[in-house]
């Protein structure tokens, strides 16, 4: 059983690498990918739109497809989609190519997301303990590891095909591969929980419980898309960094992410989750009010190290309360509140571009700030239920480790 749940848990965990890789791979390179196809500025905010919004419609599609198949099912085939729509983004000539590349790596991104989610949620419900901030250690870990190739790849003047065939070519076999450890949720607790639990865990999904998890989820992602969006610009032209000093807040926002994530999970087991939560909105409004007032650029830097050291716990744990207010529909939850991480992604940039054009920039990291103070009024939906991970009552593991996609 021991051994099911660690292959299990490190081949999602990998999943979660993998997936952190092939973003930033696309996403840092988008200058490189609108020289290939000549897309004009006025286009380029349609094509970068199109693939959250087509992520959104991925998740609605993944809650509707783990009514038939399991999650694992959905994520072994998902991944696969995404890596080889990255390799089309980089093959490509012609607009309708690289539109339908992204639209393919939009759906399959989208469905991938809610199908790793629903899978850490099921594994963490069957260790007992919160691990979830664990797997979203490995996203911020491969989001690195993605940006440092894209840099690689811009620094030596490499086409994007060639850029992205050794990263596809090595990742494509190793998740195929690692799929076959995935562990589904399920068995006679679930669904006796599933009896108890009322308005969320009778099989629906009740949106007034689920509406503060999908504002908290949204602002989290609006204060990230800030940061990966403004962060260089804002050091440049606000706070007159060199253009290469621009370039290392962001890296240093997803090294905090990594380094919080990677020990959140001891936060939440000793303190609980809503206590991190509470911890963690207001380190990232201290950041976001250190970036509005900061004097000069290294005062900004440090803003935007504490914004990835308050940031990084809130969305893995919002994945982690959904699971647990709707033990009978976790699935579903997570599919629906899957959503506001790409509302979140779709408002944030527009919202401070038009907030620092109108006002100024210093004025517009300000929103975000007051933004993500609305988790503290939320912060009560974090605590747990039943099954008491999380808050220093930790059950023992359970020996129902699901049905594992290989057949255990």
């Amino acid at each position: 059983m021991t051994d099911v749940l660690r292959r299990g848990r490190a081949s999602l965990a990998f999943s979660f690498f993998a997936q952190g890789v092939a973003f930033a791979l696309l996403v840092t390179r988008i200058p490189a990918i609108q020289d290939r196809y000549g897309i004009s500025d006025g286009l380029l905010p349609a094509f970068l739109a199109a693939v959250p919004i087509l992520a959104g419609v991925g998740s609605v599609c993944t809650e509707q497809l783990v009514k038939r198949v399991p999650p694992s099912h959905v994520l072994r085939w998902s991944q696969p989609v995404v890596l080889l729509a990255l390799l089309g983004v980089g093959a490509g000539d012609g607009l309708w190519e690289i539109g339908f590349a992204l639209g393919a790596f939009g759906l399959a991104v989208g469905a991938l997301d809610a199908s790793m989610n629903m899978l850490g949620v099921s594994l963490q419900h069957t260790y007992g303990r919160s691990i979830m901030l664990g797997f979203h250690a490995a996203y911020s870990l491969g989001g690195i590891v993605g940006a440092s190739l894209a840099w690689v790849g811009a620094h030596w003047d490499l086409a994007l095909f060639v850029s992205y065939l050794p990263v596809v070519v090595v990742l494509l076999p190793a998740a195929f591969v690692g799929s076959r450890w995935y562990v589904d949720g399920g068995g006679p607790e679930e669904e006796e929980k599933a009896q108890v639990a009322g308005e969320g865990g009778s099989g629906g999904v009740g949106f007034k419980l689920l509406l503060p998890l999908c504002l908290v989820m949204a602002v989290a992602y609006i204060g990230d898309s800030t940061v990966s969006n403004w962060s260089a610009k804002y050091l440049q032209d606000v706070l007159g960094s060199s253009e290469q000093l621009a370039t290392v807040p962001y890296n240093v926002y997803m090294v905090t992410t990594l380094l919080g994530r990677a020990v959140g999970d001891l936060g939440v087991r000793r303190f609980g989750a809503v206590a991190v939560v509470r911890a963690g909105a207001l380190v990232a409004a201290v950041g976001f009010a250190v970036v509005a007032a900061a004097p000069g650029a290294w005062v900004g830097m440090l803003g935007f190290t504490l914004l990835g050291f308050g940031l990084c716990v809130i969305v893995p744990q919002t994945f982690a309360a959904a699971g647990r207010l709707f033990p009978g529909a976790a699935d579903a939850a997570i599919a629906r509140l899957n959503i506001f991480n790409y509302v979140g992604f779709l408002v944030g940039s527009p919202l401070v571009g038009a907030l620092g054009d109108a006002w100024s920039y210093r004025g517009a990291m300000l929103v975000p700030m007051v933004l993500v103070l609305v988790t503290l009024v939320y912060a009560r939906s974090f605590a747990p239920g039943p099954s008491r991970y999380g808050d220093g009552h930790e059950r023992p593991r359970t020996a129902d480790v699901g049905r594992g996609s290989n057949g255990l």
